[in-house]
Protein backbone atom coordinates (compact mmCIF):
# COMPACT_ATOMS: atom_id res chain seq x y z
CA UNK A 1 0.00 0.00 0.00
CA UNK A 2 3.19 2.36 -0.57
CA UNK A 3 1.82 5.50 -1.95
CA UNK A 4 3.65 6.68 -5.20
CA UNK A 5 4.24 10.58 -5.52
CA UNK A 6 2.17 10.97 -8.88
CA UNK A 7 -1.28 10.25 -6.14
CA UNK A 8 -0.14 13.54 -4.00
CA UNK A 9 0.03 17.16 -4.12
CA UNK A 10 2.66 18.67 -2.51
CA UNK A 11 0.58 20.89 -0.13
CA UNK A 12 -0.99 17.31 1.45
CA UNK A 13 2.43 15.79 1.12
CA UNK A 14 3.59 18.47 3.75
CA UNK A 15 0.68 18.17 5.55
CA UNK A 16 0.95 14.50 6.01
CA UNK A 17 5.02 14.97 6.55
CA UNK A 18 4.11 17.31 9.60
CA UNK A 19 1.46 14.77 11.07
CA UNK A 20 4.10 11.91 10.54
CA UNK A 21 6.50 14.35 12.34
CA UNK A 22 4.77 15.48 15.28
CA UNK A 23 4.15 11.68 15.83
CA UNK A 24 7.48 10.72 15.68
CA UNK A 25 8.57 13.24 18.13
CA UNK A 26 6.27 12.15 20.31
CA UNK A 27 7.44 8.79 20.48
CA UNK A 28 10.86 9.90 20.86
CA UNK A 29 10.12 11.79 23.66
CA UNK A 30 7.91 8.68 25.00
CA UNK A 31 10.32 6.12 24.25
CA UNK A 32 13.39 8.17 25.48
CA UNK A 33 11.72 7.69 29.18
CA UNK A 34 11.53 4.07 28.94
CA UNK A 35 13.98 1.65 30.72
CA UNK A 36 13.72 -2.09 29.39
CA UNK A 37 16.84 -1.94 27.30
CA UNK A 38 16.02 -5.32 26.04
CA UNK A 39 13.90 -3.28 23.60
CA UNK A 40 16.74 -2.25 21.46
CA UNK A 41 17.83 -5.81 20.02
CA UNK A 42 13.75 -6.23 19.66
CA UNK A 43 13.31 -3.18 17.82
CA UNK A 44 16.49 -3.91 15.44
CA UNK A 45 15.03 -7.82 14.64
CA UNK A 46 11.05 -7.46 14.55
CA UNK A 47 12.23 -3.94 12.18
CA UNK A 48 14.39 -6.64 9.75
CA UNK A 49 11.13 -9.09 10.42
CA UNK A 50 8.62 -6.70 8.86
CA UNK A 51 11.17 -5.42 6.45
CA UNK A 52 10.95 -8.87 5.31
CA UNK A 53 7.92 -10.09 5.23
CA UNK A 54 7.02 -6.71 3.07
CA UNK A 55 9.33 -8.45 0.57
CA UNK A 56 6.16 -11.18 0.05
CA UNK A 57 3.35 -10.51 -1.66
CA UNK A 58 0.89 -13.03 -1.39
CA UNK A 59 -2.23 -13.79 -3.65
CA UNK A 60 -6.04 -13.23 -3.01
CA UNK A 61 -8.12 -15.69 -4.55
CA UNK A 62 -9.95 -14.98 -7.01
CA UNK A 63 -8.90 -11.33 -7.30
CA UNK A 64 -6.05 -10.90 -9.33
CA UNK A 65 -4.60 -8.94 -6.50
CA UNK A 66 -1.90 -9.79 -4.24
CA UNK A 67 -1.27 -7.99 -0.86
CA UNK A 68 1.90 -7.84 2.19
CA UNK A 69 2.39 -7.37 5.77
CA UNK A 70 2.11 -3.77 6.72
CA UNK A 71 3.61 -4.96 10.32
CA UNK A 72 2.27 -2.13 12.88
CA UNK A 73 0.24 -4.02 14.58
CA UNK A 74 2.64 -6.66 14.86
CA UNK A 75 5.47 -4.41 15.68
CA UNK A 76 3.42 -2.41 18.50
CA UNK A 77 1.96 -5.98 20.34
CA UNK A 78 5.68 -6.83 20.64
CA UNK A 79 7.19 -3.08 21.14
CA UNK A 80 4.24 -1.34 22.30
CA UNK A 81 2.75 1.98 20.44
CA UNK A 82 5.37 4.76 20.64
CA UNK A 83 9.14 2.59 19.66
CA UNK A 84 6.80 0.13 17.16
CA UNK A 85 5.89 3.52 15.82
CA UNK A 86 9.75 4.51 15.39
CA UNK A 87 10.55 0.73 13.92
CA UNK A 88 8.36 1.26 11.34
CA UNK A 89 9.29 4.58 9.71
CA UNK A 90 12.52 2.97 9.91
CA UNK A 91 11.47 0.50 7.55
CA UNK A 92 9.99 2.42 5.33
CA UNK A 93 12.44 5.50 5.09
CA UNK A 94 14.80 2.24 3.86
CA UNK A 95 12.33 0.80 1.44
CA UNK A 96 11.84 4.53 -0.09
CA UNK A 97 15.14 5.57 0.00
CA UNK A 98 17.22 2.16 -1.06
CA UNK A 99 14.67 0.52 -2.78
CA UNK A 100 12.40 2.98 -4.30
CA UNK A 101 9.10 1.40 -2.74
CA UNK A 102 6.97 4.21 -2.19
CA UNK A 103 7.52 8.09 -3.40
CA UNK A 104 10.00 10.20 -0.98
CA UNK A 105 7.22 13.00 -1.56
CA UNK A 106 4.48 10.49 -0.39
CA UNK A 107 6.62 8.93 2.67
CA UNK A 108 4.70 11.24 5.11
CA UNK A 109 1.43 9.68 3.81
CA UNK A 110 2.90 5.95 3.80
CA UNK A 111 3.89 6.65 7.25
CA UNK A 112 0.68 7.66 8.50
CA UNK A 113 -1.46 4.94 6.64
CA UNK A 114 0.83 2.03 7.25
CA UNK A 115 2.35 2.88 10.54
CA UNK A 116 0.06 5.38 13.05
CA UNK A 117 -3.17 3.37 12.45
CA UNK A 118 -1.58 -0.12 13.46
CA UNK A 119 0.77 1.27 16.28
CA UNK A 120 -1.36 3.40 18.08
CA UNK A 121 -4.90 2.60 16.80
CA UNK A 122 -4.37 -0.76 16.63
CA UNK A 123 -2.02 -0.83 20.02
CA UNK A 124 -3.80 1.37 22.39
CA UNK A 125 -7.44 1.01 21.42
CA UNK A 126 -7.55 -3.24 20.50
CA UNK A 127 -4.48 -4.73 21.90
CA UNK A 128 -4.24 -3.20 25.36
CA UNK A 129 -8.33 -3.52 26.46
CA UNK A 130 -8.14 -6.83 24.68
CA UNK A 131 -4.77 -7.91 26.95
CA UNK A 132 -6.36 -5.71 30.27
CA UNK A 133 -6.91 -9.22 31.76
CA UNK A 134 -4.10 -11.75 30.88
CA UNK A 135 -3.27 -12.88 28.04
CA UNK A 136 -4.20 -16.49 26.04
CA UNK A 137 -3.71 -17.80 22.22
CA UNK A 138 -7.23 -17.03 21.55
CA UNK A 139 -7.08 -13.28 22.40
CA UNK A 140 -3.88 -12.86 20.52
CA UNK A 141 -5.33 -14.40 17.72
CA UNK A 142 -8.68 -12.31 17.88
CA UNK A 143 -6.83 -8.72 18.39
CA UNK A 144 -4.58 -9.48 15.56
CA UNK A 145 -7.16 -10.09 13.21
CA UNK A 146 -9.15 -7.67 14.24
CA UNK A 147 -6.59 -5.27 14.47
CA UNK A 148 -4.80 -5.34 11.30
CA UNK A 149 -8.68 -5.69 9.44
CA UNK A 150 -9.55 -2.44 10.94
CA UNK A 151 -5.87 -0.57 10.63
CA UNK A 152 -5.61 -1.26 7.39
CA UNK A 153 -8.97 -0.17 6.50
CA UNK A 154 -8.52 2.83 8.17
CA UNK A 155 -5.14 3.15 6.02
CA UNK A 156 -6.57 2.01 2.73
CA UNK A 157 -9.49 5.00 3.50
CA UNK A 158 -6.48 7.73 4.41
CA UNK A 159 -5.22 6.88 0.91
CA UNK A 160 -7.96 7.40 -0.88
CA UNK A 161 -8.79 10.63 1.08
CA UNK A 162 -5.30 11.95 0.28
CA UNK A 163 -5.62 11.47 -3.31
CA UNK A 164 -9.27 13.00 -3.01
CA UNK A 165 -7.69 16.15 -1.56
CA UNK A 166 -4.96 16.24 -3.56
CA UNK A 167 -7.02 16.69 -6.81
CA UNK A 168 -4.59 15.45 -8.92
CA UNK A 169 -5.43 11.92 -10.83
CA UNK A 170 -8.60 11.17 -12.64
CA UNK A 171 -9.44 8.92 -9.82
CA UNK A 172 -13.25 9.12 -8.77
CA UNK A 173 -13.36 9.36 -5.08
CA UNK A 174 -16.41 6.63 -4.64
CA UNK A 175 -15.28 4.44 -7.06
CA UNK A 176 -11.96 4.42 -5.73
CA UNK A 177 -13.35 3.84 -2.24
CA UNK A 178 -15.35 1.00 -3.25
CA UNK A 179 -12.50 -0.41 -4.91
CA UNK A 180 -10.11 0.03 -2.14
CA UNK A 181 -11.60 -1.20 0.92
CA UNK A 182 -12.93 -4.62 -0.06
CA UNK A 183 -9.59 -5.78 -1.11
CA UNK A 184 -8.01 -4.50 1.65
CA UNK A 185 -10.14 -6.50 4.26
CA UNK A 186 -8.68 -9.68 2.26
CA UNK A 187 -5.32 -8.38 2.83
CA UNK A 188 -6.21 -7.19 6.28
CA UNK A 189 -7.40 -10.70 6.84
CA UNK A 190 -4.54 -12.51 5.79
CA UNK A 191 -2.25 -10.18 7.87
CA UNK A 192 -4.34 -10.52 10.63
CA UNK A 193 -3.83 -14.33 10.46
CA UNK A 194 0.45 -14.09 9.82
CA UNK A 195 0.31 -11.68 13.04
CA UNK A 196 -1.29 -13.78 15.49
CA UNK A 197 1.42 -16.70 14.01
CA UNK A 198 4.04 -14.97 15.22
CA UNK A 199 2.90 -13.22 17.94
CA UNK A 200 1.21 -17.12 19.44
CA UNK A 201 4.89 -18.19 18.90
CA UNK A 202 6.58 -15.11 20.79
CA UNK A 203 3.87 -15.98 23.92
CA UNK A 204 4.77 -19.78 23.97
CA UNK A 205 8.30 -18.83 23.75
CA UNK A 206 8.82 -15.71 25.61
CA UNK A 207 5.57 -14.04 26.47
CA UNK A 208 7.30 -11.33 28.78
CA UNK A 209 8.27 -9.56 25.41
CA UNK A 210 4.43 -8.88 24.85
CA UNK A 211 3.23 -5.30 25.35
CA UNK A 212 0.93 -5.29 28.30
CA UNK A 213 2.14 -8.76 29.55
CA UNK A 214 2.36 -9.23 33.29
CA UNK A 215 4.73 -10.74 35.50
CA UNK A 216 2.25 -14.10 35.52
CA UNK A 217 2.87 -14.75 31.84
CA UNK A 218 6.62 -13.86 32.38
CA UNK A 219 6.96 -16.56 34.76
CA UNK A 220 5.81 -19.13 31.81
CA UNK A 221 8.57 -18.28 29.68
CA UNK A 222 9.86 -21.61 27.63
CA UNK A 223 12.68 -20.20 26.00
CA UNK A 224 15.71 -17.67 26.52
CA UNK A 225 15.45 -13.82 25.18
CA UNK A 226 18.80 -15.04 23.29
CA UNK A 227 17.21 -18.35 21.78
CA UNK A 228 14.03 -16.32 20.45
CA UNK A 229 15.64 -13.44 18.86
CA UNK A 230 17.84 -16.14 17.25
CA UNK A 231 14.48 -17.64 15.57
CA UNK A 232 12.88 -14.55 14.95
CA UNK A 233 16.24 -12.87 13.21
CA UNK A 234 16.63 -15.86 11.03
CA UNK A 235 13.21 -16.33 10.36
CA UNK A 236 13.74 -12.50 9.10
CA UNK A 237 17.03 -13.58 6.65
CA UNK A 238 14.68 -16.57 5.37
CA UNK A 239 12.03 -14.76 4.23
CA UNK A 240 13.84 -11.67 3.02
CA UNK A 241 16.52 -13.89 0.95
CA UNK A 242 14.32 -17.67 0.14
CA UNK A 243 10.73 -16.99 0.62
CA UNK A 244 10.48 -13.62 -1.36
CA UNK A 245 12.11 -15.51 -4.69
CA UNK A 246 8.26 -17.33 -4.53
CA UNK A 247 6.49 -13.86 -3.80
CA UNK A 248 3.30 -12.93 -5.95
CA UNK A 249 3.75 -11.02 -9.30
CA UNK A 250 0.10 -9.94 -8.99
CA UNK A 251 -0.25 -6.19 -8.21
CA UNK A 252 -0.70 -4.77 -4.63
CA UNK A 253 -4.13 -3.63 -3.34
CA UNK A 254 -3.55 -0.35 -4.04
CA UNK A 255 -2.04 -0.71 -7.57
CA UNK A 256 -4.74 -3.33 -8.68
CA UNK A 257 -7.46 -0.47 -7.44
CA UNK A 258 -5.87 1.92 -9.68
CA UNK A 259 -5.63 -0.29 -12.55
CA UNK A 260 -9.34 -1.42 -12.14
CA UNK A 261 -9.99 2.12 -12.74
CA UNK A 262 -7.53 3.92 -15.06
CA UNK A 263 -6.37 0.18 -16.98
CA UNK A 264 -3.00 0.79 -15.83
CA UNK A 265 -1.24 0.30 -12.47
CA UNK A 266 0.66 3.15 -12.19
CA UNK A 267 0.28 7.10 -12.80
CA UNK A 268 2.47 9.52 -14.10
CA UNK A 269 3.70 12.36 -11.97
CA UNK A 270 4.61 15.87 -13.29
CA UNK A 271 8.45 16.18 -14.09
CA UNK A 272 8.95 19.41 -13.07
CA UNK A 273 8.94 21.06 -9.58
CA UNK A 274 9.25 19.22 -6.35
CA UNK A 275 8.01 15.84 -7.96
CA UNK A 276 11.26 15.97 -10.36
CA UNK A 277 13.68 16.90 -7.11
CA UNK A 278 12.14 13.68 -5.03
CA UNK A 279 12.57 11.97 -8.67
CA UNK A 280 16.18 12.75 -8.77
CA UNK A 281 17.26 12.33 -5.02
CA UNK A 282 14.99 8.56 -5.38
CA UNK A 283 17.52 8.03 -8.49
CA UNK A 284 20.42 8.42 -6.50
CA UNK A 285 20.02 6.83 -3.38
CA UNK A 286 18.09 3.68 -4.65
CA UNK A 287 20.99 1.15 -5.39
CA UNK A 288 18.21 -1.84 -5.45
CA UNK A 289 15.32 -0.69 -7.00
CA UNK A 290 12.88 -2.46 -6.91
CA UNK A 291 14.41 -5.25 -4.45
CA UNK A 292 16.93 -6.37 -7.94
CA UNK A 293 20.31 -5.02 -8.93
CA UNK A 294 19.96 -2.71 -11.55
CA UNK A 295 19.47 -3.54 -15.10
CA UNK A 296 18.91 -7.02 -14.42
CA UNK A 297 16.59 -9.50 -13.49
CA UNK A 298 18.78 -12.59 -11.65
CA UNK A 299 16.84 -13.64 -8.79
CA UNK A 300 20.33 -12.89 -6.43
CA UNK A 301 19.06 -9.34 -6.46
CA UNK A 302 15.50 -10.16 -4.68
CA UNK A 303 17.68 -12.41 -2.43
CA UNK A 304 20.35 -9.72 -1.82
CA UNK A 305 17.85 -7.19 -1.32
CA UNK A 306 16.28 -9.15 1.09
CA UNK A 307 19.15 -10.14 3.24
CA UNK A 308 21.08 -6.73 3.05
CA UNK A 309 18.12 -4.59 3.42
CA UNK A 310 17.17 -6.42 6.68
CA UNK A 311 20.84 -5.88 7.97
CA UNK A 312 20.47 -2.12 7.06
CA UNK A 313 16.69 -1.58 8.85
CA UNK A 314 18.88 -3.43 12.07
CA UNK A 315 21.58 -1.39 12.32
CA UNK A 316 19.57 1.67 11.40
CA UNK A 317 16.76 0.79 14.37
CA UNK A 318 19.75 0.13 16.81
CA UNK A 319 21.92 3.21 15.90
CA UNK A 320 18.78 5.66 16.48
CA UNK A 321 17.99 3.91 19.79
CA UNK A 322 21.64 5.19 21.00
CA UNK A 323 21.47 8.34 18.69
CA UNK A 324 18.38 9.55 20.58
CA UNK A 325 18.88 7.63 23.74
CA UNK A 326 16.69 5.65 23.97
CA UNK A 327 16.05 2.93 26.75
CA UNK A 328 18.04 4.31 29.41
CA UNK A 329 18.84 2.17 32.50
CA UNK A 330 17.12 3.21 35.71
CA UNK A 331 20.32 4.05 37.88
CA UNK A 332 17.30 4.19 40.66
CA UNK A 333 17.98 1.35 43.35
Amino acid sequence: MHMADALVAPAVAGTMYICSAAAAAYSVKKVRLETDTKKVPVMGIMGAFVFAAQMINFTIPGTGSSGHLCGGMLLSALLGPYAGFLTMIGVLLIQGLLFADGGLLALGCNIWNMAFYGCFVGSLLIWKPVMKNGMSRAKIAGASVLGCILTLQMGAFSVTLETLASGITDLPFSVFVGTMQPIHLAIGLVEGLITAAVLIFVYEARPELLFYSTETEAKKEKMSFKKTMTVLAAAAVFIGGVLSLVASSYPDGLEWSIERITGSTEIESAATGVYQAAQSIQDVTSVLPDYAFKGSDSMLGTTFSGIVGSLIVVAVCVGACYLFKFFRKNTKS
